[in-house]
């Protein structure tokens, strides 16, 4: 039996599937498996891996699941659907994830074999990404590689699990006791890889990303990231403010949405659509102070401490300026408010 089997879906991917394929045979653990979903694809996709299996025996080749092989203009499974046929068909104890544009570093798995080996308190791990290329890489995703190659222990993962997805789902290595008690992959209607991630921390389980930068993620204007609506800002939220309603809020607590902009305000209209009142709004422009949305004040962080001090209200702070996450956070603290407790950051 293999230690890792690699869940590899793949759709029309014959541009960046060879330097995939490279970076796989490369790497200096020798005992892993790859299962590979050629999900319809409409390309050389289908003939590279077939080439790639018939020289390697630890490649296995799956159909696109529940039909028969593709055709021309055949619609796409999804990628749910394609990891869930995967992991069905995996047999190693641990499933790592890649995808068929990526680059894997060649001391990936075996680090990562390593660490989750010695740390068997964790589910699975991650680890720091380097986008390329860089030529596609601006100043908003630069933020989101320094963020993400930021949250490097157990703790960081767990104070920022509402800011962003905090594991680069490409790099991630699950237990397979772990997915599977999870129930799997699922479609929720959002983001497959944190809904995974936020049951995993619902159950109670924790992860950590190495620091080491083992994957080398593509940014593409086509990547199913950008264009599917189960990635939108909206399917974001609704993810967001499920998990959080049904797991993480502190029952019978006002709830407060620290920022009353663009970021703010349209997390408070999800909470309301989930039946989560708002008690009132913070924001430091003085045109909002005063003013009710939603049917809900909008105060001043002076107004707030009093307010904190009276009902001790949970605070979801949703400010998506740079910079605005630590003032936030700095004010919340110096009012004795104590994060995960008293707040949550989610922008």
């Amino acid at each position: 039996m293999p230690e890792i089997s690699v869940l590899l879906p793949c759709r029309n991917a014959e541009a960046w599937l060879p330097e995939c394929i490279a970076s796989l045979e490369a790497q200096t653990m020798a005992d892993f498996e790859v299962v590979a979903v050629n999900d319809r694809s409409e390309d050389e996709t289908a003939a590279i891996l077939l080439r790639w299996a018939s020289r390697d025996a630890r490649v296995r080749l799956l159909d696109p699941p529940g039909s028969a092989p593709a055709s021309a203009g055949a619609r796409a499974t999804g990628i749910v659907a394609a990891l869930q046929a995967a992991t069905a068909a995996a047999r190693a104890p641990l499933l790592a994830r890649m995808d068929a544009d990526d680059v894997a570093e060649p001391d990936r798995f075996d680090l990562q074999r390593k660490f989750l080996a010695a740390h068997r308190d964790l589910a699975a791990c991650g680890t720091a990404v380097r986008l390329f290329p860089r030529s596609e890489v601006g100043q908003g995703y630069e933020r989101y590689e320094c963020w993400l190659n930021g949250r490097t222990d157990r703790e960081d993962l767990w104070r920022d699990l509402f800011v962003e997805c905090p594991i680069a789902h490409p790099t991630l290595v699950i237990r397979r006791a772990v997915l599977e008690a999870l129930g799997g992959y699922r479609d929720a209607g959002w983001p497959e890889d944190y809904d995974l991630v936020l049951r995993m921390y619902a159950a109670g389980m924790r992860a950590a990303n190495l620091a080491a930068t083992l994957l080398r993620w593509r940014v593409r204007g086509d990547r199913h990231s950008l264009v599917s609506g189960s990635y939108s800002p909206e399917a974001f939220r609704r993810c967001k403010v499920h998990f959080l309603k049904e797991v993480f809020l502190p029952p019978d607590r006002p709830v407060v949405v620290w920022g009353a902009g663009k970021v703010g305000k349209p997390l408070a209209r999800e909470l309301l659509r989930q039946g989560i009142p708002v008690e009132a709004f913070v924001d430091l422009d003085a045109r909002k102070i005063g003013q009710e949305i939603h049917g809900a004040p909008v105060l001043d962080p002076d107004s707030f401490a009093r307010l904190f001090a009276r009902e001790r209200p949970y605070v979801l702070a949703a400010v998506g300026s740079p910079g605005a996450r630590e003032e936030i956070r700095g004010t919340l603290d110096a009012l004795s408010c104590h994060e995960i407790d008293d707040y949550r950051v989610c922008a």
